[in-house]
């Protein structure tokens, strides 16, 4: 991780734009391409052609694809090409968010203001349950690139002050708050909040992770699948999770590494 280049790179950010022209003009979105020259700044190993696909990133026989939303996507390009390639999907995540608000007739574009919602790597469980099959390949890794960033939204939702339903317009980002890489099955414990009880519900898992019941109830079903937790029993109606055998040698290890 490397923060000072990052701030940099956001700094300049017109060097990563195809075009400009202000905000919702741009024919690459700035995260996109801010990210692009972060991960890679030879330009001559972005958007390859390898076989039928386009990869965002190819850097000798590995290759990077920054993904914004929409994992649903991946679908074809892991068929075609993660039996060869060993393949990293970068996920940003808006960890401190600032809103601006579009005036789509006019132009005008708000302040920002605070938005109260702190990101972090659990906001991920929705766009993954679309790649749950691949999960265990050898061959695919990800990060996740916790970011500081200004959203633009247009006022042109359903609800009377036309927020509710908007459209994102634009993602800028400003600094990089932190990394996480998941390389192997043991980094899944790095999705699981620190203080859970055990063992715990999905609704525990919810509240500890701030997330909606239904993300967390999506992680903990992509969790069990890649073997980071177990079921082991019922509380009332409600189903009780464990950290599997190997999290907790992980972890244990883990800990013993950071004290000496």
């Amino acid at each position: 991780m490397d923060r000072e280049r990052f701030s940099e790179i956001c700094g300049n950010t017109e060097q990563c734009r195809v075009c400009s022209g202000g905000i919702g003009t741009l024919s690459e979105k700035t995260m996109h391409a801010v990210l692009k020259y972060y991960l890679e700044p030879d330009v001559s190993r972005h958007e390859i052609w390898v076989g039928t696909n386009v990869v965002d990133i190819l850097e000798d026989d590995r290759i990077i694809e920054i993904q914004t939303r929409n994992f649903f996507g991946l679908k074809k390009k892991f068929d075609a090409l993660l039996a060869e390639y060993p393949i990293t999907v970068v996920y940003p995540v808006a960890h401190v968010k600032w809103l601006c608000w579009i005036n789509p007739e006019s132009g005008e574009v708000t302040k920002r203001r605070k938005s109260p919602k702190t990101g972090s790597a659990c906001d991920c469980f929705l766009e993954l349950r679309w790649i749950l099959p691949y999960l265990k390949s050898e061959h695919l890794r990800f990060k996740i690139l916790l970011i500081d960033l200004v959203e633009y939204r247009y006022l042109d939702g359903w609800s009377q002050d036309k927020k509710s339903g908007s459209t994102r317009c634009e993602r800028v980002p400003e600094s990089l708050y932190d990394e996480i890489s998941i390389e192997e099955s043991e980094d899944y414990q790095k999705l699981m909040p620190k203080n859970l009880p055990e063992p715990f519900t999905s609704a525990e898992f919810s509240k500890a992770a701030h997330i909606s019941i239904f993300a967390a109830r999506t992680g903990l079903r992509i969790l069990s699948a890649v073997g980071a937790v177990e079921k082991c029993g019922k509380q009332k109606n409600a189903a009780l999770y464990r950290k599997t055998a190997f999290v907790q040698k992980s972890e244990a290890e883990a800990e013993v590494s950071s004290s000496g």
